[in-house]
Formats: C-alpha cells, sequence, structure tokens
C-alpha cells in the first residue's frame, strides 16, 4: 500500500478506539498517536503539581504551567506500541487510573490546553501514514482526514469493560462508580463550548456494542482498501 493517508478515529470514551488504532497501525506500519493519552497527561501533571484541590480544577495555574509540560511518545518493542512521557517520565501506567478519568474531561475543556494539544497533534500528522484516535480528530485536528470513523456503543457496555480492565490493574472499584464516571464523561465531552465530540457527515460509524476487535479491523482494512483502490495517487 504505497499511498498513505490519514486515520481519525474519534468517539465516547471507553469504545475501545486505542486498542482498534494500535492494530491498525502495526498493521499497516503506521504511526500510532493516542490524543487521550496526551490529555490523560496534563491532567496527571495538574494532580501532580497541587492544581486540582478538593476536586476542583485550578484552571489558571494549570494555563499558567502549560509551557512546562513536555509530552512525548516513546514506542515499546515489547509492548509494540507507544508508551507516553510526561517530562522524560514514563507515565504510561500512572495515566489509566480512574482518578485521572474523573478530571481528564475537565481538563480538555480549556481551550489553551486544546491549542497547545491540537498543535503537536497536527505536526505529528504533517507527512500522514498515521492512525490517531480522541474526540476532535476529523472536526479540528484532522478536517480532511481520508478516512474518519466514530465509535460508539452502550454506557452499560463500555462500563463494564473499563470496570474489568480497571480490576486487571489492581484498582478496587465498583461498576457503579465506572458507570457514572463514563456517563459523566460523556456528557462533558460532548457539550464543552471548545472542541466538542460530534459526528462528521463524512464519518463512518462503527457501533461496537456486539463486535470482536477482528470483526472491526477486518471491516475497517476494507475500508482502507477500497479507499486507495478508487483513489490511488
Amino acid at each position: 500500500m504505497s499511498r498513505k493517508i490519514i486515520i481519525a478515529i474519534d468517539g465516547f470514551s471507553s469504545t475501545g478506539k486505542s486498542t482498534i488504532a494500535k492494530k491498525l497501525a502495526q498493521i499497516l506500519n503506521y504511526i500510532y498517536v493516542d490524543t487521550g493519552a496526551m490529555y490523560r497527561a496534563v491532567t496527571y501533571y495538574a494532580l501532580q503539581n497541587g492544581l486540582i484541590v478538593n476536586k476542583k480544577l485550578k484552571e489558571k495555574a494549570l494555563i499558567n504551567k502549560l509551557d512546562d509540560i513536555n509530552i512525548s511518545f516513546k514506542y515499546n518493542d515489547k509492548l509494540g506500541y507507544a508508551e507516553v512521557y510526561l517530562n522524560g517520565k514514563n507515565i504510561e501506567s500512572e495515566i489509566r487510573t480512574l482518578e485521572v478519568s474523573q478530571f481528564v474531561s475537565p481538563v480538555a475543556t480549556i481551550s489553551e490546553v486544546r491549542r497547545k494539544l491540537v498543535q503537536q497533534q497536527q505536526l505529528m500528522g504533517r507527512d500522514k501514514g498515521i492512525v490517531m484516535d480522541g474526540r476532535d480528530i476529523g472536526t479540528v485536528v484532522f478536517p480532511n482526514a481520508e478516512l474518519k470513523l466514530f465509535m460508539t456503543a452502550s454506557a452499560e457496555t463500555r462500563a463494564k469493560r473499563r470496570y474489568e480492565e480497571l480490576l486487571e490493574r489492581g484498582q478496587n472499584l465498583s461498576y457503579d462508580e465506572v458507570l457514572e464516571n463514563v456517563t459523566s464523561r460523556d456528557k462533558i465531552d460532548s457539550t464543552r463550548e471548545d472542541s466538542p465530540l460530534r459526528k462528521t457527515e463524512d464519518a463512518v460509524v462503527i457501533d461496537n456494542s456486539n463486535l470482536t476487535i477482528n470483526e472491526q479491523v477486518n471491516s475497517i482494512l476494507a475500508m482502507i482498501d477500497r479507499l486507495i483502490k478508487k483513489d490511488p495517487a
């Protein structure tokens, strides 16, 4: 497949966007970027530096610290994907906690945070050959992406997936706590003023409530194949 394209994957939390994006990137030999991890990294920085106190985010203080936040990705050969680093430290595990999940949507509503990260994301995709997932990839980061996907599933299905993932990581939480977090993030992500989560008219919707990972990947690869054959140059 000589022609490289941009694959933009948007959708609700815990729809498996990152899992699918990683698989596609591996198969296509593309660069994979988890933009959600970038917002989680900023949230983790805020938590570690006293910018979230008594469940309240110090928005102005965080904005003033943005120049001190350096986010990068380093490929891990053993894992087969890139892990996120904050100021040179691997924080891949630290950003996957429910505590970070509870504050990442409010952090992501801050326009200054979004501008900083979107600029970085657009630079990453300037040579194409990239799979990027998040909330505003097809609408803001790459509005001209050759393939746009919008992933969804029922809130209950997504909460169950997230709950099982957190249990595997050793976090002792209730399903109800996770479901509340999922529905809360849906509302914040969809109603924020700056770059809300929404489906573009040209995005392909994938409801994966009852689809396996392989079924999703094979379906998307078929879409890419048809796209390339239709316009190979």
